[in-house]
């Protein structure tokens, strides 16, 4: 599996509308480029002071011929995107006139523009907060129906193709949820099996990882915690293929799963890994990535109502395009 060009491919056949809130940073201005020329996108918006945007794409030989430029305060949709912002948050005292003020950052605009149909997915973190990308996804956007928990995963490629779906598996949650409860847990499980058909196109067979294998580690509150959110999805999406508690090597080896969860659902299946917690999944993949020389691509934003991705504040022009091609992929 190429996930990349798998991605690029879907994106392009998909011809969806992206908003890169970042409209004055430099990375951001050469990927827009990129992807108006690949054709990986209908339209491209960037969003900033229209005079800053040129400034930059000049100083970095940019030509933005064919891109789309919104300065918020300009823009002839701020009274509508600010009435619809101050619907959304009246009931934590904002004001009318402080949602106009407010709804000009330009993270909150491309999140309204998602949000309102002026695009169908948003890239935004190349110089902001994940917890400001987050922050502004979730009081514009939301989370899916059913759902309060935004999370992320990675498409881990491994070089053997007999582990997940043809080597790639789902890893989550490594970059979001520090401790998840019982019930965010359920829904990360929930959020990754969804992650699984949009970006492997295979029905997900999770595995709700622990130090413990139905009951070996006995009744520790951690353990506990993987039991409960089990029965949680399973109570919310009984045909979902899922198993847990279950230790990594009793996921992923089948002479292992029989000796140690014999009978299990997911003996031999495994393509989504759900970590108790964020040390575990932050650790793991990067442990994978570095000892087993496998690409591990992400972190992407899910759980939400509609597409959006954060990125590395270190990241590349490429990672950009990268996650914009997913982001864009992800659209319906």
């Amino acid at each position: 599996m190429d996930f990349v060009k798998e991605m690029r491919a879907k994106a392009k056949s998909l011809q969806k509308k992206l908003v890169l809130a970042e409209g004055t940073e430099p990375r951001t201005i050469m990927a827009a480029r990129i992807i108006v020329d690949e054709e990986l996108a209908s339209e491209v918006t960037l969003v900033g002071a229209v005079a800053e945007i040129q400034k930059a794409a000049e100083k970095a030989g940019v030509h933005l011929g064919g891109i789309n430029l919104v300065n918020p305060v300009a823009s002839p949709l701020i009274g509508k995107y600010a009435h619809e912002y101050y619907e959304l948050r009246k009931h934590k005292g904002i004001t009318e006139e402080q949602a106009k003020t407010d709804i000009a950052h330009f993270l909150r605009w491309g999140a309204m523009m998602v949000r309102m149909g002026g695009a169908d997915a948003m890239v935004a973190g190349a110089e902001s907060a994940t917890a400001d990308v987050l922050r502004s996804g979730l009081a514009i956007i939301g989370t899916t129906p059913g759902s309060k928990t935004a999370s992320s995963c990675f498409v881990v490629q491994t070089t053997d193709s007999a582990w997940g779906s043809d080597g790639a598996l789902i890893f989550s949650d490594c970059a979001v949820v520090p401790d998840p409860n019982e019930e965010q847990l359920a829904e990360i499980a929930l959020s990754a099996a969804q992650s699984c058909r949009e970006f492997l196109g295979v029905e997900p067979v999770v595995a709700l990882l622990s130090f413990s294998t139905k009951g070996s580690g006995g009744d520790h509150a951690d353990v506990i915690k993987v039991r409960n959110a089990l029965k949680l999805v399973q109570a919310k999406d009984p045909s979902l293929k899922i198993d847990g508690e279950i230790q990594a090597d009793a996921a992923l080896v089948p002479s292992v799963t029989d000796k140690k969860a014999p009978g299990s659902p997911i003996r031999g299946k495994v393509n989504t890994l759900i970590f108790p917690d964020l040390g575990s999944g932050n650790i793991g993949y990067k442990l994978v990535q570095r000892l087993g020389k496998a690409e591990a691509f992400g972190p992407f934003l899910q759980g939400f109502a509609k597409p959006i991705s954060d990125l590395s504040r270190g990241a590349s022009v490429e990672d950009i395009v990268v996650t914009a091609a997913v982001t864009l992929a992800r659209s319906k």
